[in-house]
């Protein structure tokens, strides 16, 4: 069930996005070669912190058994890792990495979520393509995320620039909507399938919508620490 938010949910919603969105500001001022992973999840959990928020994804439990709960502020996914890579103080990025942070916030009850994609210094082509594209795949998508359109038009809109473009879509993981800390989760999973194709869009729906787009072997497999996504091809 996709709830319907009120205006002053949507209010309360908006204020924990402005966190999120200022946490990648400072990470976009601050991220450059020869720091740590772990340095960004510390510099991000600081300014959530400060600006009155708590950092929703640290301790978030994993739903398989006997995976850990996420033990960081940001997931930090460097190069071939897709998603939900673990901050560390052993990744040392260097110059051309493409690291994708996404973060979780929670004020007042309510959750902001964005992921944003980094090059450090000067990315190869390829990368600066493939960044480029994943941000113009989401502006594809928001197109039709309002009334009277449905959630597979978004992600249709998204896949089709990207294919267009010479990459790929992750398959396996779907979407999500943001959700409230009463809910006991952050994020209540939607399935892209037939039936979330014809669920029409209304007034009050809060999506996240988050393109994750590959070069090459669109195949992923999963790390040992249960939580890092990588690509087959690497």
């Amino acid at each position: 069930m996709i709830e319907i938010k009120s205006k002053r949910e949507i209010e309360l919603i908006k204020e924990a996005c402005k966190i999120v969105a200022l946490v990648h500001k400072e990470i976009e001022n601050n991220i450059k070669s020869g720091m740590t992973t772990l340095d960004l999840d510390k510099l991000a959990e600081k300014v959530i912190l400060e600006n009155g928020g708590i950092p929703a994804q640290k301790g978030y439990p994993s739903y398989e058994k006997g995976v850990m709960p996420f033990p960081n502020a940001i997931c930090a996914s460097v190069n071939d890792e897709v998603i939900h890579g673990i901050p560390s103080d052993r990744v040392h990025l260097k110059d051309g990495d493409v690291v994708s942070i996404d973060l979780v916030a929670l004020k007042n009850g309510y959750n902001g979520d964005a992921a944003r994609t980094y090059i450090v210094g000067k990315g190869s082509k390829e990368a600066e393509k493939l960044v480029e594209v994943t941000k113009k795949a989401f502006f594809e998508g928001i197109k039709f995320a309002k009334p009277g359109f449905r959630i597979g038009d978004i992600s249709h809109a998204i896949g089709e620039f990207v294919a267009k473009n010479g990459f790929s879509v992750v398959k396996e993981f779907q979407g999500h909507r943001n959700t409230e800390e009463k809910c006991m989760k952050i994020q209540e999973y939607l399935i892209m399938g037939n039936q979330e194709k014809v669920r029409e869009l209304k007034n009050g729906m809060t999506l996240a919508i988050e393109p994750m787009v590959i070069a090459g072997n669109p195949e992923i497999c999963e790390l040992e620490d249960g939580w890092t996504i990588v690509t087959e091809d690497r």
